[in-house]
């Protein structure tokens, strides 16, 4: 089996000077597009940004919400490890290419039971938990991350920047109705050319096998 376009991916988040060709980028979504979504709803939409000012006010966006965030916690802890996150949030500013993943709308059957409202609201949105919505979004994107390092190019799945999706949006101009930011990566030539493998869980651990 020759699963090596899997193993080719990790977290990058340092990259070269070296520009992304539109048509790259472009063919880097279209296989983002053939992931499954349930419904064949394709409940996805990706924003590219190449003006690097402009990813770099995103970064500082993400640090003056970290920075209110914080002022809302009692616990030191609480307020060091937030802040210490800092960082990882804001590493996709020194990447020449900065894709957000919106998601779309997507009606579940805990829609269709809160809508009614016959079945008791805490019963009803147990339903809601598989979130096929947002499964959609990470399937398109580890399709995006798995084509990227087959190319030779770097990525990182992030999440943590979201908690200042509304002011992103706001900043880039983005507002398409009913979509959230799920998440981004940063996209651009690795600028090292080894990058450390955090280990995995053996398959023994995070698997059952029921005949």
């Amino acid at each position: 089996m020759d699963l090596e376009f899997i193993y080719k991916r990790h977290s990058v988040r340092q990259f070269t000077e070296e520009q992304v060709p539109e048509q790259t980028i472009k063919e880097l979504i279209k296989a983002a597009t053939y992931a499954p979504s349930g419904k064949n709803r394709q409940n996805w939409h990706f924003v590219v940004i190449t003006n690097k000012k402009k990813i770099a006010e995103i970064a500082r966006i993400v640090e003056r919400k970290n920075a209110e965030l914080c002022t809302y916690l009692c616990d030191e802890t609480k307020i060091k490890g937030l802040k210490g996150s800092l960082p990882y949030q804001t590493a996709f500013k020194v990447a020449p290419v900065l894709i957000l993943v919106y998601a779309g709308p997507y009606y579940t059957i805990a829609d269709m039971l809160l809508a009614d409202g016959i079945m008791p609201r805490e019963e009803a949105i147990k339903y809601a938990n598989p979130n096929p919505g947002i499964q959609n979004i990470a399937a398109a994107l580890e399709n995006l991350l798995l084509a990227a390092a087959s190319l030779g190019y770097g990525t990182c799945w992030m999440t943590g920047p979201t908690h200042a999706a509304e002011d992103i949006s706001a900043y880039i101009g983005f507002n398409k109705e009913g979509y959230q930011l799920a998440a981004m990566t940063p996209l651009g030539v690795p600028a090292a050319d080894k990058v450390s493998v955090p280990p995995r869980k053996p398959v023994e651990d995070v698997s059952t096998f029921i005949s």
